[in-house]
């Protein structure tokens, strides 16, 4: 049911102190949520809990005091400078029951030349099955769209079993000109100009 299998201890103690001794040994503190039960403080393995955030909507399944759990990592604070997890929130989630979720959205694909894509949506919003959360979505652009032209949520390309929560019309990304094309739309009409200039002055020094 999940890639990332570990055991899970309950911790009593709390506090920026008692954070710290965890830290120090190894452990990430981390709150679980969800399904009515009271909220549980529990300690994560660090290195173990570091590889599993790597994957965005990670689901866990934990080993808490012989019990088998699933939990959905909903966000993590990290120390600014060295990047490590200070502390983690959790939500318990049960196979086949269906979550909300932000999912990166990926481009794959080549712009026309002369044009970039600015994506409007880094992520999507979208409802799916807890333990079938996909890693990402795909939007497929092409090198025959002009500059102007919108990709939208219509666009994206995502497995049947999920709902995306934005309209299809909704634009994801846009298709522009880069600096250099609009340059070069300009040197035209700017020599022109010059070399109007430049005879006009010399037609008045004669």
């Amino acid at each position: 049911m999940s890639d990332h299998k570990f055991d899970a201890e309950i911790r009593n103690d709390f506090g920026k102190g008692a954070a710290r001794k965890l830290r120090a040994a190894g452990k990430t503190p981390a709150v679980i949520y969800g399904h009515g039960n009271a909220t549980r403080h529990v300690s994560l393995p660090a290195r173990q809990t570091k590889l599993a955030l790597r994957t965005k909507n990670a689901i866990l399944e934990l080993s808490i005091d012989g019990k088998s759990e699933l939990v959905l990592v909903k966000s993590a604070q990290k120390e600014p400078v060295k990047q490590e997890i200070e502390h983690v929130d959790l939500v318990e989630v049960k196979k086949g029951e269906k979550v909300h979720v932000e999912v990166p959205v990926h481009v794959i694909g080549e712009p026309m030349g002369g044009t970039v894509v600015d994506v409007v949506h880094s992520t999507v919003a979208m409802e799916a099955e807890a333990t079938n959360i996909p890693e990402y979505v795909e939007l497929h652009i092409s090198k025959e769209n002009p500059a102007g032209h919108h990709y939208t949520v219509a666009d994206l390309v995502v497995p049947g079993n999920v709902t995306l929560e934005l309209a299809a019309e909704e634009n994801v990304a846009i298709v522009t000109e880069t600096r250099a094309a609009e340059a070069e739309d300009t040197t035209p009409e700017t020599t022109e100009e010059s070399a109007e200039s430049a005879a006009e002055e010399s037609s008045e020094e004669e």
